[in-house]
């Protein structure tokens, strides 16, 4: 990713994009979060223990199968790339693999992006997304860099978000063929995971030599028509595509470690971020953010809080990019200052904090339990107060 600049190359750059917008898509309509009792935000924290899969010790984990040096068109690559397809495939989730091949400073290398869609029959979509491959080196150290932030655990979160949430994504489209939603439109709405590949620069990051798969997937997209009689909401777009069905595109990065600061950088998805602090609060008041993984006695909030009269001066270009140049749009969940460890070998299972990926896990839970109209089952009176009295004992 890239820190674009802050003042006048900033500005150009926010203005193109302005236009674009503009030009190309109307704004998206709004959409109510369902608000959770706090009985219900307890069934999501005990759904699963928010760190089993975020153990780079245990040897079962999702991180622990993604956290290897993975660079676009390796061994490993493919590796890391079929279990995240395996994983998602057993849950019966319709998996693409969007290949194809580019030209890069160090020839023609092919590269595989991984769509993974709950309900690939819905009409709309919201997408959660990170990149899956390390940044290429090479020679020996730093060939070995495994990019823990970077984006090893907002991939092994994804993974478990969707094991979490796929029961209850299965509960509401039962509850929406019976008629029993309250709201048909909103529950429309299908989770989608995008995994990109060739994020990183092989050389120096440009234009041509970065988001590979982000450009190819979006350029793709946004020629890939649909037909408008089909989506309900979409009868507006005389020639919808298939980039057009997304509600917003949620992209993770730089993520897992200690006390990480992220703001919002686009005002039109400012009510999103605030929503995300909204289940960040709502985990703290119910006494969810302290226990046996945190190391400190209370919880330290990720986000920086708008105050409603910010200046945008710059953004941080990412895999967002070429779907906000096309009109998408995006919430940008990334740590800014990054890490210090960016693009270092002690990006590693060492630059992980147990508190803060305990934190991601279960805060991404209640968000989209929450966009998503979901409805956890509360655990019973028992089941509860084993779960309290574990945490406390621990």
């Amino acid at each position: 990713m890239l820190l674009v600049c802050r003042f006048a190359h900033g500005w150009m750059v926010l203005l193109l994009i302005a236009i674009l917008v503009n030009a190309r898509r109307p704004p998206p309509l709004p959409r109510s979060f369902r608000e959770l009792s706090s009985d219900e935000v307890s069934s999501l924290v005990d759904a699963r223990d928010a760190l089993k899969n975020l153990d780079a010790n245990d040897q079962n984990s999702h991180l622990s199968k993604i956290l290897i040096p993975r660079p676009p068109d390796t061994a490993n690559n493919t590796q890391v790339r079929s279990y995240i397809i395996n994983t998602l495939k057993r849950l019966n989730w319709h998996v693409e693999e969007d290949m194809f091949t580019d030209q890069t400073p160090y020839g023609l290398k092919t590269f595989t992006n991984v769509i993974a869609t709950k309900d690939p029959e819905a009409s709309r979509r919201v997408v959660v997304a990170a990149h899956f491959d390390s940044k290429f080196f090479p020679s020996y150290p730093q060939n070995q860099f495994v990019g823990a932030t970077d984006s090893a655990m907002p991939c092994a979160m994804m993974l478990d978000l969707a094991e979490v949430l796929d029961p209850l994504l299965s509960s509401r489209l039962e509850r929406l063929e019976n008629g029993l939603e309250d709201d048909e439109d909103v529950s429309e709405t299908t989770l989608q995971l995008v995994f990109f590949d060739g994020e990183e620069a092989f050389k120096d990051w440009t234009d041509t030599d970065s988001i590979y798969g982000a450009r190819h997937l979006a350029e793709k997209w946004a020629s890939s028509y649909i037909n408008p009689h089909s989506k309900r909401r979409l009868l507006r777009d005389p020639s919808p595509t298939e980039l057009s069905t997304i509600e917003h595109l949620i992209l993770l990065d730089l993520l897992g470690a200690r006390h990480p600061v992220v703001e919002s950088y686009f005002p039109e998805t400012g009510w999103l971020f605030d929503e995300m602090i909204n289940a960040e609060t709502k985990l703290s008041q119910g006494g969810h953010l302290t226990g046996p993984a945190s190391t400190v006695d209370r919880y330290y909030s990720f986000f920086r809080k708008r105050t409603g009269h910010e200046t945008v001066y710059g953004y941080i270009g990412d895999d967002h990019t070429p779907f906000l140049t096309r009109g998408v749009s995006v919430l940008h969940v990334i740590s800014s200052p990054f890490p210090r460890v960016w693009h270092k070998l002690s990006d590693d299972a060492t630059a992980l904090d147990l508190s803060a990926m305990r934190q991601w896990n279960l805060l991404m839970r209640v968000f989209l339990a929450g966009y998503l109209n979901l409805i956890p089952e509360p655990s019973s009176p028992m089941e509860r107060s084993h779960q309290e009295l574990v945490r406390g004992v621990l």
